[in-house]
């Protein structure tokens, strides 16, 4: 058995991996993650640069896709990090309005969780054309949490009005504001936004998601207050599912030179029979200063 069996793959070759949540962004094209029916009267434009925005056709839901929302910075362990593209998504009640609710997603976010969020939105929004029901919460937070809690994530409350969800192996989390002086019931507009996907600060985030560490997580996602329950409940049920996603060895690679120890050992392949590599076969790469192995 080959410690590192990525090594012995083409850098072209695809694999199925999980969990999802530290798989890496898979293909990052704004058509695709979004899935909105543009011959149906939804536009969309994007620059030479790739940066790409579409709307509904009542100009209710606006969509973004940035490549260079954020720029480079120093990580918690010294490294550089390069340039960082976001998704967001914004719902107003009348067109040109501020937006009632907000979501961002930092482009490293797996694609395929964030299109199932956006498939939800237009299922949402088809349902009831006229947007009441973007606005108007009809199930229950635990919709959020359930998915996550049947694949053997743990719960943490604290005393502050926050709890917590967490990965057995801590490489991840879901937090949740659910009580406080953020939360509100009113249908006030969300003015304020700052650098990071157009958010101010955390509190102004009623859920949060990360994959990684969470002091220098691999991606992020926020959810203002007002978002629906069933929108957030379809991106975290996407991130718990057993489906493993495909991508290619290079790709996968990068992500893995970019997850702390943990995550690294905690990233599997799964074969085309469905079974997955032995714990002891980590896909990260070896150190560097390592310059040979016996396998």
């Amino acid at each position: 058995m080959t410690t590192y069996p990525l090594e012995t793959l083409d850098p072209a070759e695809s694999v199925q991996v999980l969990p999802r949540h530290l798989a890496g962004p898979g293909t990052v094209d704004p058509r695709a993650v979004w899935g909105f029916p543009f011959e149906e009267g939804w536009p969309f434009a994007q620059t030479e640069e790739g940066a790409a925005v579409a709307f509904s056709p009542c100009l209710l839901l606006q969509t973004t896709y940035d490549p260079k929302a954020i720029g480079p910075s120093v990580g918690p362990r010294g490294a550089i990090k390069p340039s960082k593209g976001v998704w967001t998504v914004t719902a107003h009640w009348r067109p040109f309005a501020p937006p009632t609710w907000k979501v961002g997603f930092d482009a490293t976010t797996p694609a395929e969780a964030v299109h199932d969020f956006h498939r939800e939105l237009l299922a949402l929004y088809r349902e009831h054309p006229n947007g009441t029901w973007l606005f108007q919460p009809r199930v229950a937070d635990s919709q959020v949490y359930a998915p996550l809690l049947a694949r053997g994530w743990h719960h943490a409350v604290q005393t502050d009005g926050i709890q917590t969800f967490r990965p057995p192996d801590e490489t991840g989390g879901l937090s949740h504001q659910y009580t406080g002086k953020h939360v509100s019931t009113a249908r006030e507009p969300v003015t304020a936004w700052g650098s990071w996907g157009g958010f101010s600060d955390d509190q102004t985030a009623a859920w949060r998601a990360w994959g990684g560490t969470a002091d220098d997580p691999e991606w992020r996602a926020r959810f203002t207050v007002k978002t629906p329950a069933r929108l957030v409940g379809a991106f975290t049920s996407s991130l718990a599912s057993a489906q493993p996603l495909q991508r290619t060895v290079e790709s996968l690679q990068r992500t893995i030179k970019s997850l702390p120890v943990q995550g690294r050992r905690s990233v599997r392949i799964v074969t085309p029979a469905g079974k997955q590599l032995p714990p002891g076969s980590h896909v990260a790469a070896p150190p560097a200063q390592v310059s040979g192995r016996t396998r």
